[in-house]
């Protein structure tokens, strides 16, 4: 996962998908940054993270 740092990313979780620049891969969260500010998805909820296309 360390390969797609900086680069635009899908965090799919059990409620919702998040879409940003994918900042830091944490050991309990995730940084993401998206137009509107900053996202941080806890690890235990997330389910899927893919490069957007």
């Amino acid at each position: 996962m360390q390969e797609l740092t900086g680069k635009e990313v899908e965090v799919s979780t059990f409620e919702t998908v998040y879409r940003g620049i994918l900042i830091e891969i944490g050991l309990s969260e995730v940084h993401l940054q998206s137009e509107t500010g900053w996202i941080v998805v806890p690890v235990e909820k997330i389910v899927d993270i893919k490069a957007v296309e």
